[in-house]
């Protein structure tokens, strides 16, 4: 029996200083494209000075967001763009043990 999967919620919003992108749910190889989609095309056609990924209530994150994460990561560079994540506990953990949280700017407060 497939399990069901839950589609990820991703809002943009307008923050000072930049735009917020929220998500909700699970990141996995089926929902990560959703999330990929979203982010470059910020990334790519708004340009903002900062952008916030807010991932406080994804409590999973496979490979496939990770490599989501490091391509907007990327990219944001090239365009001179910051880029901040907000994490639940879990992902937070597995970003630190891979060495990968350290690419990414703390969010102010943090």
């Amino acid at each position: 029996m497939k399990s069901r999967v839950e589609p990820l919620s991703i809002i943009v919003s307008a923050e000072q200083g930049g735009t917020r992108l929220t998500v909700k749910g699970r990141v996995t190889i089926d929902s990560s494209p959703a999330l990929r989609d979203r982010l470059l095309a910020i990334l790519r056609q708004e340009s903002p000075f900062a952008l916030t990924i807010d991932l406080t209530a994804v409590p999973y994150i496979d490979t496939s967001g990770l490599a989501t994460l490091i391509e907007g990561l990327k990219i944001a560079r090239a365009g001179n763009i910051t880029l901040r994540l907000n994490l639940h506990e879990r992902p937070r953990y597995l970003m630190e043990v891979t060495g990968l949280l350290a690419l990414f700017e703390a969010p102010h407060g943090a």
